[in-house]
């Protein structure tokens, strides 16, 4: 039965890595008629959904540590949810950086984001009032730049 299953199918089922470099192989030799293009066009949507993934899941920590960081009453904290908010907002920069089409998604993910980031909080911190919605203008700019919790509320 082994007999009727395309040598690429195998291939990419049994050495991931091997059939990557033969691929990269057949395109840059530009050899269309072996390529194994369902695969190929699998492992190229995969990329672009693993550039949104990380997206989201880096906002997400961004928002929930600039939430802690602006309402949670606990200075020993502040530094590492600080250094924290730099490294996921420096992560982000160059995913928006190297992928110019992320920007706008940032944009349409943001609120759905943003409910998931309160419902971590509030699990965290039971005592802690925090707002619905998020309480600032929405600019990618601010948001990636902004010392929120040094502004009055």
């Amino acid at each position: 039965m082994i007999q009727n299953i395309p040598k690429h199918d195998i291939l990419y089922e049994t050495d991931f890595l091997a059939w990557c470099e033969k691929t990269v192989t057949q395109l840059k030799a530009k050899d269309v008629e072996n390529l194994d293009f369902e695969h190929l066009i699998e492992e190229i949507e995969s990329l672009g959904k693993s550039e949104r993934r990380e997206l989201r899941n880096r906002l997400l920590v961004l928002i929930a540590h600039i939430l802690k960081r602006m309402y949670v009453n606990s200075s020993e904290n502040f530094n590492g949810w600080e250094v924290t908010i730099v490294e996921q907002r420096k992560q982000i920069k160059v995913l928006l950086k190297e992928s110019l089409s992320l920007q706008p998604y940032l944009a349409q993910i943001f609120t759905e984001v943003y409910a998931d980031a309160l419902d971590i909080v509030s699990v965290d911190y039971k005592q802690t009032d925090f707002p619905d919605t998020w309480p600032f203008d929405f600019g990618t700019d601010l948001l990636l730049s902004a010392k929120y919790w040094e502004h009055n509320l």
